[in-house]
């Protein structure tokens, strides 16, 4: 791979992260910088996309601090990675608006994102006057943010999970779109990095995702649950009554939603291989090796967010000091779009 490789990915600031958060996207983040395989990696705190549904102004800032915060506990070194906060860079907003103005609304109506939304009002899942009324012009337009985020910053690489593969594909044809309209080939198409780790459901119904947004809290753990909390939730997940381990998601999925988060947790590729190894184990005994794994890796990391939480001041510093690192870059690409376009630039 090309020392040039530049990495963009965000995540929503929703407080701290629960399991599916870390293992989906922030051990990702960890390894990539890690690897030593890309030269320039920015990841982002996606605050502006918070905004598709109202918040409380106060716990959105909040949550951006928690998120920042867990992220730096669970390893990304802003000395090594550009994290900061999408609202601190004015150019994602103006490069939405750039490519707002060329995207074919019906791209944006084959949206899987958009059509659920319509689907969720019992209506029909096409844009229509009667279907769409309710719903808020920033769910449609999401797409067209997530595409300026990335070409932004000349992004090659983008970590993508099953269910972010539209989104990178809607960037990729918007950039050659771009390219074509303009006759200029500013935007390189992203490369998709597809993320290990497979998504983690939920303890109390694992054929739902898990999720922060369930009112139930024994669905999930998170970065700030205790030991003790990790032990007791695991405990009381459901499996089956079927003697042994193996992976089955579709026959046992309270068995092998187990078996995922212990195999992306030992770095494992394959639950079925996890299964393998615990083949002779009854359910208790799973639920006992898994609570151990959450409990080794999670611990430091609590440990050290609630350090940083402690020192909000010095958070705050890291980010700022991030941020004008990112804005340095963007303003660069935005000059250049601007030229390209016919804009007046910075």
């Amino acid at each position: 791979m090309s020392k040039l490789a530049r990495v963009f990915s965000g995540i929503q600031p929703t407080g701290v992260p629960q399991l599916g958060n870390y293992l989906g996207s922030i051990k990702n983040w960890v390894a990539m910088q890690n690897s030593g395989r890309y030269s320039e990696l920015f990841y982002s705190v996606v605050d502006l996309h918070a905004l598709t549904v109202p918040r409380d102004p106060r716990i959105l800032r909040q949550e951006t601090m928690e998120m920042a915060a867990a992220i730096i506990a669970c390893g990304v070194d802003p000395k090594r990675s550009v994290l900061f906060r999408q609202s601190a860079v004015p150019a994602h907003t103006q490069l939405l608006w750039t490519l707002g103005c060329i995207t074919p609304v019906g791209w944006l109506n084959r949206m899987t994102q958009w059509k659920s939304k319509l689907q969720s009002q019992n209506e029909a899942a096409n844009l229509n006057a009667q279907a769409a009324q309710g719903l808020l012009t920033g769910l449609l337009t999401y797409p067209v943010l997530m595409a300026a985020d990335i070409l932004l910053y000349r992004a090659t690489h983008i970590p993508v999970g099953e269910d972010q593969v539209q989104h990178l594909e809607f960037a990729r044809d918007l950039a050659l779109h771009f390219n074509k309209t303009y006759g200029q080939k500013l935007f390189p198409p992203p490369q998709s990095i597809l993320t290990p780790s497979k998504r983690i459901m939920s303890l109390k119904d694992p054929l739902r995702k898990m999720s922060k947004s369930d009112p139930n809290e024994m669905s999930r753990i998170t970065l700030s649950d205790t030991d003790d909390d990790i032990r007791r939730k695991i405990k009381r997940a459901p499996t089956d009554a079927i003697s042994g381990i193996t992976f089955d998601p579709k026959e046992r999925p309270g068995v092998a939603n187990l078996l995922s988060i212990y195999a992306a947790l030992k770095d494992i590729a394959d639950p079925a291989v996890a299964a393998h190894t615990m083949e002779s184990m009854n359910n208790a005994q799973l639920k006992e090796a898994v609570a151990d794994a959450v409990v080794q890796t999670l611990g430091p990391i609590r440990d050290q967010m609630h350090r940083l939480l402690d020192d909000k001041a010095y958070v705050e510093q890291v980010l700022c000091d991030n941020e004008a690192k990112a804005r340095s870059v963007a303003e660069e690409s935005w000059r250049e779009i601007a030229k390209c376009v016919g804009l007046a630039g910075v």
